[in-house]
């Protein structure tokens, strides 16, 4: 008897498969509502990982909606200090290269609204939504201590997809974009 998934499965290997399931101890995920809905649904004895990764695209995410919203008001008095300064704000200080780092050293003391944001010690909205949701989450977030693991590589492999997709313009049929994405990510040598 075989099950129909795209595939022809044996039922052993859905067995297999099912075992698996029920070994999984910790599933990370970003802290959206269907990811969380879908693992508590399938997953039951699995705990939910928010990893610093996702935290840390939340807190950019807010530091970089105040320095948005600084930056144009800081433009219409006149005021360019701020543009073209979201790489700096954003950027792990330590792998600032030196003109960043001159320019972020600047602006860092200052008295500016995106300077509070960045220390994340403040009464900006930006930042206490994402405060507020960080509390939220927060027993899910203290999992990553006890699992230790990211979808780092997932996020790192939809980011290459995206790239493909990008460059492609549109593709013809999904067979050409899928084998476009597995020859890009598959780091294949084209040459004969």
């Amino acid at each position: 008897m075989n099950y129909n998934v795209g595939v022809s499965i044996k039922p052993m290997e859905i067995k297999e498969h099912y075992s698996q399931l029920l070994g999984t101890t910790g599933v990370a995920l970003d802290m959206w509502t269907a990811y969380r809905n879908a693992v508590e649904e399938k997953l039951p004895q699995a705990d939910i990982v928010h990893d610093r990764f996702h935290i840390s695209q939340h807190l950019n995410e807010a530091v970089d909606k105040v320095r948005c919203q600084e930056n144009k008001a800081l433009k219409e008095a006149g005021d360019r200090r701020m543009a073209g300064v979201r790489y700096t704000w954003l950027v792990n200080e330590e792998q600032l290269n030196e003109a960043f780092a001159e320019q972020f050293n600047e602006l860092k003391p200052a008295d500016l609204k995106v300077s509070r944001a960045w220390v994340i010690r403040n009464r900006l909205e930006p930042i206490k939504e994402k405060a507020r949701m960080i509390k939220n989450h927060l027993s899910n977030i203290l999992t990553c201590f006890k699992h230790r693991i990211s979808n780092a590589a997932a996020e790192g492999l939809n980011s290459k997809i995206q790239t493909v997709k990008a460059n492609a313009r549109g593709c013809r049929s999904f067979d050409g974009f899928r084998n476009s994405i597995l020859f890009y990510c598959g780091d294949l040598d084209m040459i004969p």
